[in-house]
Parts: C-alpha cells; sequence; structure tokens
C-alpha cells in the first residue's frame, strides 16, 4: 500500500477546551477507511479517553461530501481465505469497542455518505446530526458479497431496528436521513447552512451536564446491550459516591446552576 498519506489518508484529532473532535481525512476517496485510518481512529479515541478536559467527541468527515464510505475495498484484494474475513470482523469489532467504551458522549456528523464501517462508526455514537439528503446503508448483497459479524448487527438492530436492517443488507437500500428520521435515529436533520450551529448546540448542552452521570449510563447502556441482566452496583456506586452528586443536589436547593467537577 501506498505510504502517500493524501492516499493512505487519515483520522485527525484536535482538542479545544472541553471538544474534541476526530476527522476522517481522505476526500478524494469519500474518506474510505484504510488501515492506516483505522489505527489513527484507535489512538484517537485512546488520547481522548486519557485527557480529563475533554466533555464531548465529535466525528466527521472532511470535505462536506461524505461521512465515512466504508472501508476500502481495495484492501480485500489481498484477502486469502474466509478466515481474513472472520480476523477482519473482529478488528472493525474492536475499533467499534474503543468507541462504545469512551467515557464522553460522542456525536457523529452525517454530510453526504455513510456506508458500511462509516454506518457501524455513526451508528456506534451516542448521538447523530445529519445534513438533509444524508443517506446510509450497507449495501453489501449488491456490491461485495461480504458480511458484518454478529456484534455489528446487534448494534444496528437496536439503534434502527430489524425491519431497517434487513432492507439495508438484503434489498441493499440507502435511505436518505430524512426517512430515518421518524424512528428519532437522529437528534437533527437540518439544512446544511444550520448544520454547524445545531452541532454546536449539542455539544454545549452536553458540556454544560454532569459527565458522571453521563459516563455511567452510557457504560450501563453498554452492558445491558450485551446482557438484559447486567449488573452495574459499581457504577452506581462511583456515581452517588462523587463530589458531582452532592454538588448538584446542593445546587438545586439552592435554586443554583451546578458546577460538576468530573469528581
Amino acid at each position: 500500500m501506498s505510504s502517500d498519506p493524501a492516499e493512505t489518508g487519515s483520522v485527525r484529532l484536535s482538542i479545544e477546551g472541553a471538544i474534541a473532535r476526530l476527522t476522517f481525512d481522505r476526500p478524494a476517496a469519500r474518506n474510505a477507511m484504510t488501515w492506516r485510518m483505522y489505527e489513527d481512529l484507535a489512538a484517537g479515541l485512546g488520547a481522548i479517553k486519557q485527557d480529563p478536559a475533554v466533555r464531548v467527541a465529535v466525528l466527521r468527515g472532511a470535505g462536506g461530501k461524505s461521512f465515512v464510505a466504508g472501508t476500502d475495498i481495495e484492501q480485500f484484494r489481498a484477502f486469502a481465505s474466509g478466515r481474513d474475513g472472520i480476523a477482519y470482523e473482529r478488528r472493525i469489532d474492536g475499533y467499534i469497542q474503543g468507541l462504545l467504551n469512551l467515557r464522553v458522549p460522542t456525536v457523529a456528523v452525517l454530510e453526504g455518505w455513510a456506508i458500511g464501517g462509516g454506518l457501524a462508526i455513526a451508528n456506534a455514537c451516542d448521538l447523530r446530526i445529519a445534513q438533509a439528503g444524508a443517506r446510509l446503508g450497507v449495501p453489501i448483497a449488491r456490491t461485495l458479497g461480504n458480511c458484518l459479524s454478529p456484534g455489528n448487527l446487534r448494534l444496528l438492530g437496536a439503534t434502527l431496528g430489524l425491519s431497517w436492517v434487513k432492507r439495508m443488507m438484503l434489498g441493499a437500500e440507502m435511505p436518505t436521513a430524512e426517512e430515518l428520521a421518524p424512528l428519532g435515529y437522529f437528534a437533527a436533520v437540518v439544512s446544511a447552512e444550520e448544520l454547524d450551529g445545531r452541532v454546536e448546540e449539542w455539544c454545549q448542552r452536553l458540556i454544560g451536564h454532569a459527565p458522571i452521570t453521563m459516563r455511567v449510563t452510557r457504560e450501563m447502556l453498554r452492558r445491558l446491550a450485551a446482557d438484559a441482566d447486567a449488573t452495574a452496583d459499581d457504577l452506581i456506586e462511583a456515581c452517588y459516591g462523587s463530589e458531582d452528586f452532592r454538588a448538584g443536589v446542593a445546587a438545586f436547593v439552592s435554586k443554583t446552576p451546578a458546577r460538576w467537577q468530573n469528581r
């Protein structure tokens, strides 16, 4: 594979105050993911996890034409057997798990295409904000003839519902954001002119909320998605035992704004 960054692409991390931004940067290929980009994504998530100042992470494609148009198909040409497919799906599951395990809320900003692996990444985020006309799907029954992992399908089913997953997977449908909006799949579907403002609005809202409450809630939901009988005494104890909980109660009683310290 070429080592030229313009061909292999990158996932750039920038942090401004409490907002971390991960940008999928390969616009000439609709931000299709190379192995290097997946590794950049994992590194960026690791850096966010280690930075206590970050309160929200925004994921977005460069160029304004696509979020992520799946995995670069050229990379599949090296597959020699079905075992390569198993290794690939496990690798993708690992990157998605890293996103799910992040300690801060995540916002996917969708412009243009979110296909295959791109849909998996957007689907693993807590909130999705779409530009009107954005299209989502996994048209592999019509194109590549591969499949998804059980974990990926489970997450898609949990958010989109079984009927839409079957329409995407079996019928290779590519619905618009407007078609999926009635499901509550998006926090907002807006015009191109409104997009940046709505993203900033959601970031500021999340920054102003109790970080420990959001962290333990996200982790509880992650556990419940894998096991309906999952326990969370450790998370409940961490939340109710926090300084933020005591500060929140005091602020509510005194009718003053809470000042969250994330501890």
